[in-house]
C-alpha cells in the first residue's frame, strides 16, 4: 500500500490504455500518478495453509492428564468419602437451563455431577 506524497492519500491502482495497458498508481483526490510496472502493483495473494484432521486433535496424555489445575471444592465423594473435589460446569442441556456441575474426587478420582 502506497501513500501520495502530495497529499497523503491511500494511492489506487489504475491500468492504462494502450497495447502495453501499464499500471499505474493513481491518487483519487489530487490526481497525482505513479507509474510502475504491473508486478509492483497488483495484490498478493494470502497463502491458504491445509492442515490435516490429525493436527487439529488436542491428545492429553496420562502425564498431561495428572496435572490438576481445575478450582477444587469441599464436598463429600459418594464412593469414598473424601472431603475434596475437582468442579466445573458444562451446558449439557438446552441453553436456557442451567448448566451441570461435574466433581471429580481428589483421591479416587470417582466423577459424580451435580445438577443445579
Amino acid at each position: 500500500m502506497e501513500f501520495c506524497p502530495k497529499c497523503g492519500s491511500r494511492l489506487v491502482p489504475k491500468k492504462g490504455k494502450g497495447k502495453e495497458a501499464s499500471v499505474s498508481l493513481v491518487c483519487p483526490k489530487c490526481g497525482y500518478r505513479k507509474h510502475s510496472s504491473s508486478k509492483e502493483v497488483e495484490p498478493k495473494v494470502a497463502k491458504v495453509i491445509q492442515h490435516k484432521p490429525q493436527q487439529l486433535v488436542a491428545v492429553i496424555s496420562k502425564e498431561e492428564q495428572k496435572l490438576r489445575t481445575l478450582p477444587t471444592v469441599r464436598i463429600e465423594c459418594p464412593k469414598c468419602g473424601n472431603n475434596l473435589a475437582y468442579v466445573w460446569q458444562v451446558q449439557t442441556r438446552g441453553a436456557d437451563e442451567s448448566s451441570t456441575q461435574f466433581l471429580r474426587c481428589t483421591k479416587c478420582n470417582y466423577t459424580f455431577r451435580e445438577y443445579s
